[in-house]
C-alpha cells in the first residue's frame, strides 16, 4: 500500500504575535499506522521533523491534548479554525528548551486525516510484533 503525502503552508509564530510561513510536509505510511510524520522546512532547509500520533492530531482538532513535548489545541482565527501545535525540543545552553508554535488550517489537517482513515481505519491498525522484535534483536 502506498504512503500518503501532502505539503501545505503553515505559520510559525515568531515572538508574541508575528507569524511567518513555512512548509509542512505531512506523510502517512500504512506500515506504521499510528503515526503521521511532519517535516517543517523553510527555503529548502529542514527546520524540524516530528512523528506524531494520528489519534492525538484528530483529538487536537476539537480539544486540547498533550502534556509532554507536543501539545495540540483548536483555535479560532477570523472565520477559520486552526490547529495550534506547540513543540518543545532539546535543551539549549541557557537551560531552557527549544520551543516552537505552528498554526495550520484545521480543515486541511482534517482532510489529510480523513484520507489516512480511508487507508487504515481506526481500530484496524496492525502491529507487526514479530518484525519489531526482529529489528530490536538485530540491533543488539
Amino acid at each position: 500500500m502506498n504512503s500518503l503525502n501532502k505539503t501545505l503552508v503553515v505559520e510559525l509564530q515568531a515572538g508574541a504575535a508575528d507569524r511567518f510561513p513555512v512548509l509542512a510536509h505531512l506523510s502517512y505510511d500504512p506500515s506504521d499506522p499510528f503515526a503521521v510524520t511532519v517535516v517543517f522546512s523553510h527555503d529548502g532547509r529542514v527546520l524540524a521533523r516530528w512523528q506524531l500520533d494520528r489519534e492525538m492530531i484528530t483529538e487536537g482538532l476539537t480539544r486540547p491534548v498533550g502534556i509532554g513535548d507536543v501539545r495540540l489545541r483548536p483555535e479560532s482565527r477570523g472565520a477559520g479554525r486552526e490547529l495550534r501545535m506547540e513543540f518543545l525540543g532539546e535543551a539549549h545552553g541557557d537551560g531552557g528548551r527549544h520551543h516552537a508554535v505552528v498554526f495550520a488550517w484545521a480543515e486541511t489537517i482534517g482532510a489529510f486525516l480523513h484520507e489516512t482513515r480511508r487507508m487504515v481505519a481506526p481500530g484496524c491498525e496492525e502491529v507487526r510484533v514479530d518484525d519489531f522484535l526482529a529489528d530490536v534483536l538485530a540491533g543488539s
